[in-house]
């Protein structure tokens, strides 16, 4: 049984959008993009290194797919296990790949991600991919959240989590601080929300 395990940056008020670069993704107006570049330090580059070095496919949104094949064949030194991964998308539509091992889920997604997860091999690891997210959280599917947590706010974009998210409670699996300020925490699934009375 695989995992799936969302690798995100998102901002103090949830947003994930274009953390990458101006031009990354301006849907909705937004003119944020590239908000995780002045926080990025060293220390968070050895976290990313230790995350993505580990063995593990891409669950990826085609939006995220093609920002990716564009970019990640030509860096094959950067993090390896990228190019190495295969890399399963999520797409209403059919798709040219040049990307290789990439793999269109087709017929019913979420059946497609359900049958993924049941197989044996390495976990599943989601980027940015917004909409895609939304679906796995709306249909409890993710197994882990590795979350990098920005000292900033936004105001308005893409979040993490948006209506369709469903009550679910996770467990904090581990946390660091990183010297600019970021908060790097990983959760995994623990059941049920659980209330009370003070």
């Amino acid at each position: 049984m695989r995992k799936i395990v969302v690798l995100t940056f998102i901002t103090l008020d949830g947003i994930m959008q274009a953390p990458g670069g101006p031009e990354e993704d301006t849907s909705g107006g937004f003119r944020y993009g590239g908000w995780t570049v002045p926080y990025f330090d060293e220390f968070l580059g050895k976290i990313m290194d230790e995350q993505m070095n580990k063995p593990f496919d891409l669950l990826l949104g085609r939006k995220t797919y093609e920002i990716f094949a564009s970019y990640w064949p030509h860096h094959t030194d950067e993090w390896p296990g990228i190019n190495k991964a295969t890399k399963y998308v999520a797409s209403h539509g059919d798709m040219r790949f040049t990307w290789d091992k990439s793999v269109l889920l087709q017929g019913d997604v979420i059946e497609a991600i359900k049958k993924l997860k049941a197989q044996d091999g390495p976990d599943l690891q989601v980027y940015g991919s917004g909409n895609l997210v939304q679906t796995l959280l709306k249909h409890d599917l993710v197994d882990e959240l590795w979350l990098k947590i920005f000292p900033i706010t936004l105001g308005s974009g893409k979040r993490l989590f948006a209506e369709g998210t469903i009550p679910a409670a996770f467990k904090l699996i581990d946390s660091k601080v990183s010297t600019s300020g970021v908060i790097i925490a990983s959760y995994e699934r623990a059941g049920d929300v659980k209330t009370g009375s003070f």
